[in-house]
This record gives C-alpha cells, structure tokens and sequence, in this order.
C-alpha cells in the first residue's frame, strides 16, 4: 500500500517560488517541479489509477513543512465511508432477508388456501355422491312400495333406472356398496327378483344384489337375510325356462354368497345344489363356461360346510367329477371337491362305489406336471386307504404301488409324505395276507423270546421268521413286477412284452432294502 501512496496524484511535489519583486502584481504562484519527465509521469498516473486511484482510496495531501520535510494527512471520511458501506450492506442483506421471509408466508399462505380449497372441492363432491345415492334408493323404495297398487309405467321406468344405478355405482366403489346397504338399498332389490314383469329389471336387480356383495361379508349376510336365496330358487325353478342370462346372475350371486361361512348351511339346505349341479353338468347344452366354472366353485364353497356333503351325495356329482377328471383346467378344483367329501364316512364310501374310481385317481398320480393335482390325489387316497381295507385291495388292483414308488421319488415333499404313508398300510395288508394264506397268525409283530407262556418253541419262532421273510420277499417281487408293467404300457411297448432274464434275476435277488419304507 506505500508504494501506492507514494504514486498518488495527490503526492505530486508542488514548489511555491517566492517573488522576485515585493511589489509584483502576480504574488505567489506555483510551478509543476520538474524532477522527472513525460514517461515518468505518465507511469506515476498509471501506477495511481491501477493503485484504486479516487474511486478506491481518499486522495492523501502532502504538505511540506518549514523545514522541507512532507506531512500526509489522511481524509477521516475514509471511516465513515466504510462505516455508511457496511450499514448500507446490512440494511440491503436485512431488506432481503424480509423479502424472502414475505415470499415464504405469502407461498404458506397459498398452500393452505389450496389445500382449504381442495377439501372443500372433496366435501362437495362427497356431498354429490351421498345426494345421488339417497336419491337412487329413495326410487327403489318408493317403486318399491308402490308396486302392489297398479303401479304405472312412470314408476316402473324409476324402479329399473335405479337398479341399474345401482348396479353400476357398487361395481367399483366399496364405499357405495356400504352406503347403498345402510340406506336400505337390499331389501327392495330383493323385492324386485321375483318381479317376472320385466326381465331387465330381474337382471339389473340380481347383479345389482351381486355387486353389493363384492368384498363385504355384512351386505352378504344382509342379503341372505332380505331371502334372497329362495326368490333366486323361485324364479330358477318357475314353469317358463328361465333366462339364460338370469340363470347366470343366480349362479355368479350363489358363488359370492356362499364364500361366507354363515350362509353355507342356509344355501346347502335350500335345494341350490341340485340347481348348481344342474348348470355344471350342461345337460341341456344351455350354460357358458363362466356359469359353469362358477358353478363348481360354489360348490366347492358349500363342500367346505360337512352337512352339506349329504346334500351332494343326492345328486350324482362325484360319479360327473371323477369322469371329468382328465380336464386339466378344472382337475385341481374337482380334486378339491372330493377332498372335502372324502372328509367323512359318506363320501368315501360314495366314492368307491363309483365304477373305475381309484384307476382315475391313480391315473392323477403319474401327472408329474401338476403337483397340486397329484398332492390332493394322494390325500383322498391316503384316506380312504387309512379307513377302508376293501378300498386297499382295490387300489393295489388298481396298480397303485408302482405309482406311489415313483410318487415317493419324485413327486413334492407333501406328496412323497402321503405317498409313504399309503405304503405303509398297502404292505401291512399284503404281510397279513401271506401270513393268513399259510395258516399262520395274522400279526406281524415279532415273536417274544424267552417266554414259555407264548406256547412257541425257538424252532417255531424260526418257522414265523422265515414265513415274514417270505412275505417281505414276495412283496417286493409283486412291486417290481408292477411297476415293468406299468413301464411297458407307458413306452407303448407290445403287451406280450417278456422282461429279460437279466431283470428276472434282479427281482428274485432283491430285498427289502429296495422298498422305500
């Protein structure tokens, strides 16, 4: 900074000459000192101006005093200059911390409004929606009311508007179904079922009734309360053939209204299962697929309820179900079905008095590519099998050990576990049966040794073992035969097909390590 000091302007050296004369006119003048040249005082401006010149310090005045010597004051307006700068500063930096600040609230300010706004554009529109909905059912109600006194084709026309309104407004909206159901929108729905003047107003109601009960189990039971399970009924079973397209809302509202658990016993005891095995069937060639698909599934439903399984029983649907079983896409859910009817005594014992019953149900085992399919199969066999020991003779007549052998392999972990288990009861029975066949004891537990109470000697004993041996051995023999069988008619192979000797010694040195027990 002295070397900018010194290059000031405002250092150049003034010299005051005295006056010649003290009668001169002129008096005192001053004359620039001529101590350097041109480029020399150009550079020193240069050096100022470059320095901060005027604009960035105070010029500084340098006097010479009497003894030549040059004194610099400094301008004190340098300080306060600074001073006014930085109050200058302060006030700009405050002025914009307000502005900002105000633009903050003001943006607050707005979003509230905005959100007031939006919540007040909601209520509205709810307050819409509830007006339309109050309006819909006042019309039901008072068609409704009207109807035994004549009622004319205005209110008729109202009555039909409504139900379709309706019909529409729950199809999507689950807060609609539980409006609709407290203002009282079922039980004059219900009313217009049996209403045959009118097939639009039959199906607009039904789907109506439909829609109501999708995801709410309260509209459900309310609907089974209004009796709309009978009217349904009533007009399936009415003298003209009912509308195809009405057959199909009955059935689609009977598959939503048995889903819960209350209304299985009241739909079971009314006769819809006959209705419901009917449409499955398609004897009359009149259901579509969905009516039909919804139709096992409802029955599925009402399976689930046990005293519903003597309502099935009467009606021929588990001979239909197991000569449908090659279906695939609909396997999985008749399978379904007939676990729930193996459950109790009745259905397994309608299930083997059907003709080629366990055949099918063996035939399930081998589908490798449905294992659901081969795991419920196993279970209705595991069953039966547990329960029934002429249902073991007819599963091992069946063929059943090969596939179990396979099944245990590579069938899922489930259907290993019952596919082992159904083994264990088929080789119990096939021991008792040797035993029985030489004249000895049907049990196979072990002999006790070293008792004379049991009034066997240690060569009869010897005797017992050697007939178990046997047993095990023609048990093993009999499977491994069964299953060159069933290998030979699965690769096609001819039926007068004779294993190799090779084979042949291999079943008659085999042991009961071979069994997977």
């Amino acid at each position: 900074m002295a070397k900018c000091h010194r290059n000031n302007i405002g250092s150049l050296i003034l010299d005051r000459a005295p006056s010649t004369s003290s009668s001169s006119t002129s008096g005192n003048h001053f004359r620039l000192w001529s101590t350097f040249s041109r480029s020399t005082f150009r550079r020193k401006i240069v050096d100022a101006v470059s320095c901060g010149g005027s604009s960035r310090y105070r010029h500084e005045l340098r006097e010479e005093d009497d003894e030549g010597s040059y004194v610099t004051v400094t301008a004190k307006s340098t300080v306060a200059s600074k001073d006014a700068k930085a109050n200058t500063i302060g006030a700009a930096l405050n002025g914009v911390a307000f502005e900002e600040k105000s633009k903050k609230s003001e943006k607050l300010c707005d979003l509230l409004n905005l959100a007031e706004v939006e919540a007040d554009v909601e209520t509205k529109k709810k307050e819409e929606a509830l007006e339309v909905l109050k309006r819909v059912v006042r019309e039901l109600q008072s068609a409704a009311a009207a109807r035994g006194d004549n009622d004319d084709v205005e209110d008729y026309r109202k009555k039909l508007t409504a139900a379709s309104e309706v019909r529409l407004l729950a199809k999507e909206d689950s807060e609609a179904r539980v409006t609709l159901a407290m203002l009282g929108a079922i039980p004059p729905l219900v009313s217009m079922i049996d209403d045959s003047r009118i097939v639009d107003a039959q199906i607009d109601s039904l789907y109506a009734l439909l829609n109501l009960g999708i995801g709410n189990d309260t509209n459900k039971a309310a609907i089974v309360k209004a009796g709309a399970v009978h009217k349904m009924l009533k007009l399936i079973e009415s003298p003209n053939a009912p509308d195809q397209e009405i057959a199909e809302a009955v059935v689609a509202n009977f598959l939503g209204l048995s889903a819960l658990d209350s209304n299985k016993p009241i739909i079971g005891s009314s006769g819809a299962i006959i209705f419901l095995v009917k449409t499955l069937q398609n004897l009359d060639e009149t259901s579509s697929s969905q009516a039909r698909e919804d139709a096992l599934r409802a029955l599925y439903n009402l399976s689930i309820y046990q005293p519903n399984v003597s309502f099935i029983l009467e009606t021929d649907l588990i001979t239909y179900l197991l000569n449908t079983l090659g279906d695939m896409e609909v396997s999985e859910r008749i399978l379904a079905i007939l676990s729930n009817l193996v459950a109790v005594p009745e259905g397994r014992k309608a299930i083997s008095l059907v003709c080629d019953a366990f055949p099918v149900l063996v035939d399930v085992l081998n589908w490798t590519d449905s294992p659901g399919c081969q795991e419920k199969a196993t279970y209705i066999l595991m069953l039966m099998a547990h329960k029934g020991y002429g249902d073991r003779q007819a599963m091992i007549e069946a063929g059943i050990e090969s596939a179990l052998l396979e099944l245990t392999l590579l069938g899922s972990a489930l259907a290993q576990k019952r596919a082992s288990r159904i083994l264990e009861c088929l080789r119990v029975d096939k021991g008792k049966q040797v035993l029985d066949s030489t004249g000895s004891c049907g049990a196979l537990s072990a002999p006790i040794y070293g008792t004379r109470d049991n009034g066997l000697d240690h060569e009869e004993n010897d005797l017992m073992m050697s007939e178990e041996r046997k047993a095990v051995k023609q048990l093993v023999q009999q499977s491994l035969q069964s299953n060159m069988k069933r290998i030979v008619k699965r690769a096609n192979l001819p039926q007068d097909f004779v294993p190799s000797e090779h084979f042949k010694s291999l079943s008659l040195s085999s042991t009961s390590k071979s069994l997977p027990f």
